[in-house]
């Protein structure tokens, strides 16, 4: 089995795992509403330095494409620092948070297309840019040749060392009584590009998850964080919090900011680039 067909065999597991657990994929934006809204951040806020790192490749002239941008979190910063950043977003709800996000933070030279990359007219920038999506496209050869199709200079991707869903595989396991199918992460997407002939530059930067931060006060909040975990059916939360309980100690450890989650090891963001030579 060839690096390329590896990596989609780890989408098709999970997808027939999530298919078989969870029934049928659901339709239609799935990215919209809520989840969209959870993407909003200040364009104008003190930058993390985990995107400082990305903006040091970035100049006042540059055209950035970002594909799969969201709500524009990277996107919109961006434009403050170049001359034009189109977000290729087909999620019609993340759109709609970009334009409005963009409109409110007055920021003129960020344009979205409404559209897959895949299916866009052909965009041409200086750079493309990606934060977390590699770990859902199968075709992953095809999808690194229309980034660097689409830089004329460089090619950026950021992903995190484990595929942020990966991470509730301990909770997974101890509901289900089996393994978590995992997404394909950085020990997939490496081995892949060596063998297109591409050699990045690799960078660990220094932000942990922002969104991990959770520290819940009481043993009761903490069983209802995990039994709200996304990972667990509605219909399973029941039979979820008996097991969240019996294996408290395993899950979680008391410190003074609150409960610790254990069942997640260290994360840190990845920057993986190179120059396109075109």
């Amino acid at each position: 089995m060839t690096l390329s067909k590896t990596y989609a065999a780890h989408l098709d597991a999970v997808r027939a795992q999530n298919a078989r657990i969870y029934g049928p994929s659901p339709t239609g934006d799935v990215w919209g509403g809520a989840s969209a809204r959870r993407f909003r951040f200040d364009p104008h806020r003190d930058l993390d330095r985990n995107i400082e790192v990305i903006a040091s490749y970035v100049g006042p002239e540059d055209v950035v494409i970002d594909v799969g941008g969201g709500a524009g979190r990277v996107c919109l910063p961006l434009a403050l620092k170049c001359k034009i950043a189109l977000n290729v977003e087909p999620s019609p709800g993340m759109g709609a948070e970009f334009e409005s996000l963009a409109q409110e933070a007055g920021i003129r030279n960020a344009r979205l297309v409404p559209s897959s990359l895949a299916e866009a007219q052909a965009p041409q920038g200086d750079i493309s840019f990606t934060a977390d999506v590699t770990y859902f496209v199968r075709d992953i050869p095809s999808f690194i040749r229309q980034m660097e199709a689409a830089a004329s200079r460089r090619v950026i991707i950021t992903i995190w060392s484990e595929p942020p869903p990966n991470r509730h595989s301990k909770l997974f396991q101890l509901v289900y009584g089996e393994d978590q199918a995992a997404l394909p992460g950085q020990a997939q997407l490496l081995p892949v590009l060596w063998d297109m002939g591409i050699l990045p530059d690799v960078q660990v930067m220094p932000e942990s998850p922002w969104w991990e931060n959770q520290r819940p006060p009481t043993r009761e909040e903490a069983i209802k964080m995990v039994v709200e975990d996304r990972v667990i059916k509605p219909d399973d939360r029941e039979r979820a919090q008996s097991v969240f309980e019996a294996h408290f100690d395993e899950l979680f450890t008391p410190s003074e900011a609150g409960f610790v989650p254990q069942w997640r090891k260290e994360m840190r963001e990845v920057l993986i680039t190179w120059e396109t030579g075109s």
